[in-house]
């Protein structure tokens, strides 16, 4: 059983412990706030895109269309897991990692965002081509459209037939949800419009104005992506701080009964000997 200073020392590293989860937790709070409106503010732009080009496509044929047929004569898939360049967010690294295991038997490439799935995938021998870590630290619409645009440009190459997104879509602070999502060749869920069409006159030509669409439809689906990743972030580690700042509250509660305890059970010693002293005293 421990002493009494090994105890009081204890319940201080606890208490050290709790204020730092605690500050921890509070600055995720604040980036949380900021990331979701960020992720609010693109959405209707996102949205209005794919709106947009999901009515222009109308009855036109997939093969006038660009990025929405793939160039690759084999069958080599590109994985692009986003995670975090910090840890202490729960399951929120690992999960990304579990839902890459899905693509295991396929011949496959990855291009890792952030620092931890990079880590993951270099311990598992994972055949890494590309790896953005300071991405997620100055996280703009410019340095995010640089990795799409390389990665539109190597699937018109043919170094891939599909590009998939693997990442924490952001629910709530509690509750990510992960998304794993076809980015190239482009796939809309329903390519008839429920608007009444009509007929227009296009300068350029249709396909000219879709193909010239498509690609920055992709740049806002990484960007996107890449908001959702980063706020998910921010909410787990919230969570995970959360619940272990009450932990700690637990675990020094039991440590000060403890020491406590220990510390009532020493007077009584101490009372107990000084009066079978007194008692000894009076005998002699």
């Amino acid at each position: 059983m421990a002493n009494l200073k090994e105890i009081r020392s204890r319940i201080v590293s606890v208490s050290s412990t709790m204020k730092i989860t605690s500050a921890m937790k509070m600055v995720s709070a604040a980036k949380l706030k900021r990331s979701q409106e960020r992720m609010s503010n693109i959405k209707p732009y996102s949205e209005a895109l794919s709106s947009m080009i999901q009515n222009l496509i109308g009855s036109m044929n997939n093969s006038e269309l660009d990025l929405m047929n793939s160039f690759s004569e084999t069958e080599k898939i590109l994985l692009v897991p986003i995670s975090s360049n910090r840890g202490l967010c729960g399951g929120f690294n690992s999960n990304v990692y579990k839902s890459c295991a899905q693509f295991a038997d396929t011949d496959q490439e990855v291009w890792t965002i952030g620092k931890k799935i990079t880590d993951i995938f270099n311990r598992s021998q994972n055949n890494i081509i590309e790896t953005d870590i300071e991405v997620l630290n100055t996280l703009d619409y410019k340095n995010s459209k640089v990795i799409s645009t390389r990665i539109i440009d190597g699937f018109k190459n043919g170094k891939w037939s599909k590009v998939y997104l693997i990442y924490n879509q952001f629910k709530n602070t509690a509750t990510q949800i992960m998304c794993v999502k076809q980015l190239l060749p482009l796939k809309l869920e329903n390519k008839e419009s429920s608007t009444e069409r009509q007929d227009y006159i296009f300068e350029p030509d249709k396909a000219n104005i879709i193909n010239m669409l498509i690609p920055q439809h992709i740049h806002t689906q990484l960007f996107e992506a890449l908001l959702n990743s980063v706020a998910s972030e921010h909410g787990a580690r919230m969570t995970a701080m959360h619940k272990a700042t009450d932990n700690a509250n637990e675990l020094k509660q039991e440590l000060t009964l403890s020491y406590n305890r220990q510390r009532q059970a020493a007077i009584t010693n101490e009372i107990l000997e000084i009066v079978a002293g007194a008692e000894a005293l009076k005998g002699t």
